[in-house]
């Protein structure tokens, strides 16, 4: 898979570049260095605080806006339907460009309705050339597109191998909405770069863990966004369409998965409520 097709006719390319945690004075140059190693794809949100950045980054790339993809989200203290609108006006302003290629929901917590109604209106006017959620469980998603009228085209999960959200990837694949992963690496945990299941399938290939990975997300139509802020390891990443792990390898994958994730627990309340609460802006 090199593209995907959203379930609007919107295409999104199979892989991008993440810039959670990438600090504003990093971000341009990291985000440049990525389009020159051949990212058009890229993924921000207004509580990275670096939305600005990017935008700069693409528009002095000198490459059309029409051939890239751009990605930012609304933070939960904006779920109000008014709130939200003014917020997506804000992201816009920062990343300085005319619309999103898609806008999601950040998380699934506070009124995440009304925060949708908006972004069918922003999807009505051309705003958002798509729109979806992030972290949205099975059953919460559901919920939110029988009740309203646009269906929403990407979920982004936290997807890796140690937590490979099956039942999510089948569910999603089922109702025509695309998986895309967050923290496809683990963020490093579970000390992902040495597991021997990964190395020893990365030697067979000659190849790198993290391509590994990458090829095993995208060969389950995961769409990727890793993230690095290193130009060598940007290249790694982005070669992972000339070779295929076999059925066998994708198996072995398969059984790293523990069905938990090692980040954190969104089903505990402290961390739901530490999210829920969190405010970006006065």
């Amino acid at each position: 898979m090199k593209d995907a097709r959203l379930n609007n006719g919107v295409m999104m390319p199979a892989i991008g570049f993440g810039v959670y945690q990438i600090s504003e004075n990093e971000t341009e140059r990291v985000v440049s260095d990525a389009i020159e190693a051949g990212y058009r794809m890229f993924d921000t949100a207004a509580s990275y605080f670096n939305e600005e950045q990017v935008g700069n980054a693409v528009r002095q790339s000198g490459i059309k806006r029409e051939d890239f993809f751009i990605t930012t989200k609304l933070w939960i203290q904006d779920y109000e339907y008014e709130d939200a609108l003014r917020a997506f006006e804000k992201s816009l302003k920062l990343l300085g460009l005319d619309y999103i290629d898609l806008y999601l929901l950040h998380k699934p917590y506070g009124n995440y309705y009304a925060a949708w109604r908006a972004c069918e209106r922003l999807y009505k006017e051309g705003l958002a050339r798509a729109i979806g959620v992030t972290s949205f469980s099975n059953e919460r998603l559901q919920d939110l597109f029988l009740h309203n009228e646009i269906k929403p085209a990407v979920n982004q999960l936290e997807t890796h191998p140690f937590f490979q959200q099956q039942a999510a990837n089948t569910f999603l694949q089922k109702e025509a909405i695309q998986h895309e992963a967050w923290a496809p690496f683990a963020e490093g945990k579970n000390d992902i770069w040495n597991n021997p299941v990964l190395k020893a399938i990365a030697e067979k290939h000659g190849r790198s863990v993290g391509q590994v990975v990458l090829r095993w997300q995208n060969q389950r139509n995961v769409v990727v966004i890793p993230k690095t802020v290193r130009k060598e390891r940007m290249i790694e990443n982005f070669s992972i369409f000339d070779f295929t792990l076999t059925d066998q390898e994708m198996e072995a994958i398969a059984r790293l998965d523990t069905g938990k994730s090692p980040i954190y627990d969104d089903m505990d309340l402290a961390t739901v409520k530490g999210i829920g609460l969190h405010k970006i802006h006065e």
